[in-house]
């Protein structure tokens, strides 16, 4: 092997499938550049992360005919399923989603939500789902206290043992402190979501749940000692995908970010909408949305696509149960690709009309109006790809693609108009960008720039 090519940062995105290490080196600099990227297998089934990380970068040492080392080494991970998480708070349309957006925002996948005061049943439905963080919201500050009170002291006298975090009414904060403290469990304390009616404040607790993501994380096999060699504390891979988008929202304005995954659609949106739309909205939207899709998803999740396509995939391969046995990450051959192309084009389609809200008709004493909910996406300049299937294949326009008609179809949907434009994360490092920004906002700006690529031009 030649001589040791020494760069300023390696980056590794540990996702549930596949672990994808790059080079970086310039930062700081005018010319900041990516160097060379290496790609394995996720190894957690092998007991050690780590062992991907080490084959993916292998890969680069051979490709280079160079032994690579580096200064910083920083990294993102969904390897240990993500961070499940259970939402209690007083008002589903308010608090409970506030929090919600908070979470997702954060990287945390929700598996139970409840409005009002929970029940010893609750209870037991939270322990089933054993969730990594059970999350206590509700009023706005100075308003009503006792739901938050009665649901502290439920979950205090349980015997759930997890990380509490409360994110309500600021009034009752120390009592609900001394609540869980008295019963010999912790509980963080954070701002309220909902401060005021019709004001959302969601990146206090978002920060906090990326906090618990770092030190939750480490207990995915081998990733203990990933951790110790980092020189940022690890975090969701989505939630850096999200940081990459406030980014580029920096420098196209309103944009939206789709990562089709082997497991997951992801969405992230970065827009206030339209007056027009605001003007009819009954509930306010965070100017940063991001959605997850469990169900939707090109690998893990390949089976739960077919079987909501129907029809609609047999026309196109009906040997789709052999083709389903043969999928994987890294398609052997065209017609596995064009297969996988098909499943994401379902993904991309369903993830945005559930990402997106919608106008509704309603009927009252002075006639027919017309209300808004949900996010609204009609101001929406471009559309990013990125993710294995959208970054990898020479097929990513055709899934893209699918979104520019949505409006027409669906028409009381609050789409992207046709007019959209198509980008692609063709290096795919959005992930590695969200880490790169909190190291120099500037060099991950330029990085954008250069590993962005428009389709139709």
């Amino acid at each position: 092997m030649g001589d040791v090519l020494k760069v300023d940062i390696l980056t590794a995105e540990i996702g549930s499938t596949t672990t994808v290490v790059s080079l970086f080196d310039g930062i700081g600099t005018s010319k900041p550049r990516l160097i060379a990227q290496g790609e394995h297998f996720t190894t957690v089934s092998q007991g050690d992360v780590g062992i991907g990380i080490q084959r993916a970068v292998d890969y680069i040492n051979k490709k280079l005919n160079k032994k690579v080392s580096w200064d910083k080494f920083i990294a993102t991970s969904s390897a240990a399923g993500g961070l499940k998480m259970s939402v209690h708070g007083l008002v589903y349309e308010m608090t409970v989603k506030a929090a919600k957006e908070a979470a997702l925002g954060a990287g945390g996948i929700i598996k139970s939500v409840t409005s009002g005061k929970i029940s010893s049943n609750d209870i037991e439905r939270v322990k089933k789902i054993n969730p990594n963080i059970v999350l206590i919201a509700g009023g706005v500050d100075y308003g009503e206290k006792e739901t938050v009170l009665h649901n502290s002291r439920l979950f205090s006298e349980s015997d759930i043992d997890i990380p509490f975090v409360y994110a309500g009414n600021c009034s009752v904060r120390d009592e609900i402190k001394d609540i869980f403290e008295s019963k010999g469990k912790k509980i963080r304390l954070t701002d309220n979501v909902y401060p005021r009616v019709d004001e959302l404040n969601i990146s206090p607790l978002r920060l906090l749940i990326q906090e618990i993501f770092s030190e939750h994380i480490i207990n995915a096999k081998g990733m203990h000692e990933i951790s110790e060699k980092v020189f940022l504390p690890i975090i969701p891979t989505p939630a850096a995908v999200m940081d990459t988008t406030q980014l580029l929202s920096d420098i196209f304005g309103d944009v939206l970010t789709v990562d089709i995954g082997g497991a997951t659609t992801d969405i992230d949106s970065y827009t206030e909408g339209t007056p027009e739309i605001m003007e009819i909205s009954v509930s306010p939207e965070p100017l940063s949305k991001r959605t997850v899709e469990g169900d939707l998803g090109v690998f893990v999740n390949a089976r739960n696509v077919v079987s909501s396509m129907g029809q609609e995939i047999e026309m196109s391969f009906p040997d789709y149960d052999i083709l389903l046995n043969q999928l994987t990450p890294y398609p052997e051959n065209d017609r596995l690709e064009k297969f996988g192309i098909e499943l994401a084009k379902f993904c991309l389609v369903d993830g945005l009309r559930r990402h997106a809200g919608r106008i509704r008709t309603l009927y009252g004493p002075m006639g027919r109006y017309k209300i808004a909910e949900g996010k609204d996406l009609t101001s929406i300049k471009y559309i990013f790809g990125t993710g294995g299937i959208l970054s990898r294949s020479k097929y990513a326009f055709e899934v893209l693609n699918c979104s520019k008609n949505l409006s027409r179809i669906h028409i009381n949907e609050l789409l992207p108009k046709p007019d959209v434009k198509l980008m692609r994360d063709k290096n795919y490092i959005f992930a590695p960008i969200g880490l790169i920004s909190k190291l120099d906002k500037d060099s991950a700006i330029k990085l954008l720039k250069d590993n962005i690529e428009e389709y139709g031009i």
